[in-house]
């Protein structure tokens, strides 16, 4: 159909419309569906690439989809990522161990992209929400009351989509983007790289992957292989410097700019350039393995350079931009697509207060400044790795390790958080709800982990730390009881779960009308800075963090409060 052709109108409504069915946009819907939003995911793209380009996994990204129901379903397809194996002319340099805390529930994990969005897939269609592919976003437009959005079907037919909502997690050269005029600040590295998906026989040890470069006499690097392990039998994703024959530009850093952000989304490089064959990759390994080490079974390869770039903000009035579209930087460190999944679950849990009535739409401009200074700082860092190395990061090694993680994500400086409470060191509002293990309840003969106990919990919960049953059964009643006539807009619904300090007695739990535990080790009071004389309340948010922590005794003004921040949210002057 011509540009110039008659429209259909279907007259076809949604909450939300979401462009781009990867990793973000399938998360995306995820989140909106466990709140009960409508929405429509669209994908350009008649089937999942079959190419493993973002393959990291991390602990955190796990956390939010054990909150899901969904990380078992994930462990059971992903291998895990042990460590790296650091070489210099031919030396080991280093051996970085990735050793977590044992309070952290997940150790990274690896898994190839399409079996990511395979498995998200699955579970937004449970949910009742399967992806329109083939069917393109051309174009849209937005008014006080809702998002108008054009889009193409497969079969070439268009039609225009009514929407409360449009997202647009449509990747590097974003139409949604675009269409909002966001400034993409950034670069393109000179080098280009290529990519391989292989296997290799050799002995390094299980799980762990390989960065090896070779160094200049003035410490410049001219040679680079990185190794990454994947599921599968000696199976790695391989990434290395092209040799001259495979270049697809002069290396100055020049070039077609868009070329340059297809190259990066899809993995594919520019149509019509040689992709790096096999003895292409084996030629780098022989000069930069540990040992002479076969490769075989080259399932795919590519030619890409890496750009750095972030929006000068992630969105505007009813139409917002997530993940790649947001956001894109080297791939050290597996930052990218577990940073957009956050940015996914951030919106989503505040366009479903939004939609249904009980938070402000200006809650919706929070999105941009929690989200963006955590993007802003993403690629900051990732871009420092790529050029210097992780190894030269000035941070302890623990502070690293957990950064890499994304467990130290804080929205303590956000329009959201509220005034920090017990000792300074404990976590505080916007911080990440750490999880813990060790509470137990006396029908289960086995100790549960707090996730256990948030799993499948989509709105916020408010945990009740105290000895004084009395006390905390007053707090819950206070923070479910609805006010008579109830307030415009009304409070979002919470859950009220006890955490009972170990000197409890012990058949105290089932005394109480809503879900109690006890901190049988008394792990959740180390984590959480939680005293048993003094009675404390958390508010944990439905993206999983701290959304207010406060004297128990204070629940009946200070959770109104809270709610009242999310209700009336005023930023940057609008309402």
């Amino acid at each position: 159909m011509s540009p110039e052709a008659p429209v259909a109108h279907t007259g076809a409504t949604t909450d939300v419309l979401i462009a781009g069915a990867g990793p973000v946009g399938l998360s995306a819907a995820a989140e909106l569906c466990r709140h009960g939003v409508r929405c429509r995911l669209v994908d350009r793209l008649p089937a999942r690439l079959p190419y493993a380009k973002a393959v990291g996994i991390q602990p955190r990204t796990l956390e939010i989809w054990d909150r899901m129901g969904l990380a078992r379903t994930v462990l059971e397809a992903a291998a895990v990522l042990r460590g790296q194996l650091i070489y210099v002319n031919g030396r080991e340099r280093a051996r970085i161990d990735l050793a977590l805390p044992p309070e952290v529930p997940y150790e990274f994990a690896v898994l190839p992209q399409y079996e990511t969005e395979r498995l998200l897939e699955e579970y937004v269609a449970g949910l009742g929400t399967r992806i329109e592919r083939g069917t393109e976003l051309l174009s849209f437009t937005q008014d006080e009351n809702g998002v108008t959005a054009r889009l193409r079907a497969a079969s070439g037919a268009e039609a225009e989509l009514r929407a409360g909502y449009l997202i647009g997690c449509d990747g590097a050269h974003s139409t949604v983007r675009k269409g909002l005029g966001l400034g993409y600040a950034g670069a393109a590295f000179a080098e280009e790289y290529m990519l391989g998906d292989v296997e290799a026989d050799w002995d390094l040890p299980p799980g762990y992957g390989l960065r090896s470069t070779h160094h200049t006499p003035d410490g410049a690097t001219d040679d680079l292989l990185v190794c990454i392990p994947l599921p599968g039998t000696a199976r790695y994703r391989m990434s290395m410097l092209v040799p001259p024959e495979l270049k697809t530009s002069n290396g100055d850093g020049g070039g077609d700019e868009d070329a340059v952000l297809h190259g990066l989304e899809n993995g594919l490089g520019n149509d019509g350039t040689p992709k790096p064959e096999l003895h292409h990759l084996q030629a780098v390994v022989d000069r930069l393995a540990p040992k002479p080490t076969p490769l075989s079974h080259l399932r795919w390869s590519s030619v890409f350079r890496i750009s750095h770039r972030i929006v000068d903000r992630y969105g505007d009035g009813r139409v917002f931009v997530a993940g790649d579209a947001a956001h894109i930087h080297p791939p050290t460190g597996a930052q990218g697509m577990n940073t957009g999944i956050q940015d996914a679950c951030n919106l989503a849990w505040k366009l479903a207060l939004v939609l249904r009535g009980e938070a402000g739409p200006a809650l919706l401009t929070t999105y941009d400044a929690e989200r963006r200074p955590i993007g802003e700082e993403v690629v900051g860092r990732t871009v420092r790795h790529a050029t210097q190395g992780i190894e030269s990061d000035p941070d302890d090694p623990r502070t690293v390790l957990l950064r890499e993680a994304q467990l130290l994500i804080t929205y303590r400086t956000g329009p959201l958080a509220t005034h920090p409470y017990g000792p300074p060191e404990a976590p505080q509002p916007g911080d990440r709800a750490p999880d813990c293990p060790g509470l137990t309840t006396p029908t289960a003969t086995y100790p549960w982990r707090l996730l256990d106990i948030l799993r499948n919990r989509p709105d916020h919960v408010l945990l009740l730390y105290g000895t004084d049953l009395t006390a905390i059964s007053a707090a819950a009643k206070a923070a479910t009881t609805r006010p008579e006539p109830p307030p415009e807009p009304p409070p979002p619904p919470i859950t009220p779960i006890a955490i009972l300090p170990r000197e409890t007695t012990p058949s105290s739990p089932t005394t109480l009308p809503f879900p109690a535990y006890r901190d049988t080790t008394g792990t959740f009071a180390h984590l959480y800075g939680a005293d048993a004389n003094t009675p404390t309340a958390f508010v944990i948010r439905p993206d999983g963090h701290l959304g207010a922590r406060f004297p128990l005794t204070d629940t009946p003004t200070a959770l109104p409060a809270y709610f009242t921040t999310l209700s009336a949210m005023v930023i940057y002057g609008r309402r």
